[in-house]
């Protein structure tokens, strides 16, 4: 009887503090706890690996796309913000170029040999490099980068910035198809379409082409918005088109006076 009695007391104490509304804590089910230790662990693991090669992996992203963003973006800042001519630009862009891969060749050579001074040559053979590869992109425009092969004869129509930031576009996406650059009156009457005489398919003052279209179609679209990204961030303008076919049109802003 008294051990009966004992267990009746604590039933009523436990009840009453229930009644007092009293917010007993609620002990969490097997799984829930399990769940938990299993997030914090995966969390821990994603922290380690990220801090091993994924900060590692971004600064190398990063000092690769530095020099081509130098060479395009600085040479379009020259020439909107500045107001230089378009040659004085890219060789603007081309310095800037040759003065981060110098100081990636200066920070490797010191490196290696205990040296601070970098050696003429490779100060020749950097400016070299940097002039090559921008000669190669305003000059020349691979046949598997165009719709048909008419529009690689036409590549010179397009304005030497536009050159040279799509060859550098085209280095990274190589299923990138260029649909359209110089267009005639003609051309819009075949795709029974009004002739829009401001259009920068045509060539204005500076002889130039400023707009070419790149294909949307059979892309995914992250891909595309990549796209619209990397021209947009360079200091193009990349408008979503739909009128003849689906495409993206890019375009260098004319400079009014």
């Amino acid at each position: 009887m008294g051990v009966q009695g004992e267990e009746m007391d604590e039933e009523e104490e436990s009840v009453a503090d229930v009644d007092s509304g009293e917010v007993l804590p609620k002990k969490k089910r097997p799984w829930v706890r399990a769940a938990t230790s299993a997030l914090r662990a995966a969390l821990r693991v994603g922290l380690r690996w990220g801090r091993r090669w994924g900060w590692p992996a971004v600064k190398w992203l990063a000092a690769l796309s530095l020099p081509f963003f130098v060479l395009v973006r600085g040479s379009m800042y020259a020439h909107q913000s500045m107001g230089w001519g378009t040659w004085s630009s890219i060789g603007f862009g081309v310095f800037g170029t040759v003065a981060v891969f110098s100081a990636y060749a200066t920070w490797l050579w010191r490196r290696v040999t205990g040296e601070a001074r970098l050696p003429r040559i490779v100060q020749q053979m950097l400016i070299a490099v940097v002039a090559g590869y921008s000669i190669y992109g305003l000059l020349y425009l691979s046949s598997g980068k165009v719709k048909n092969p008419e529009l690689s004869d036409g590549h010179a129509s397009l304005h030497p910035l536009m050159r040279l930031g799509a060859s550098t576009y085209f280095l990274f996406d190589r299923d990138a198809v260029v649909t359209d650059l110089e267009r005639t009156p003609e051309d819009y009457l075949e795709m029974g379409l009004p002739i829009n005489e401001a259009s920068l398919h045509f060539k204005i003052e500076d002889r130039y082409v400023h707009a070419m279209d790149i294909r949307t179609i059979g892309r995914s679209p992250s891909r595309n918005r990549l796209t619209v990204a990397y021209f947009r961030i360079m200091g193009f303008r990349s408008l979503h088109h739909v009128a003849s076919a689906d495409h993206l049109h890019v375009s260098l802003p004319v400079s009014r006076p």
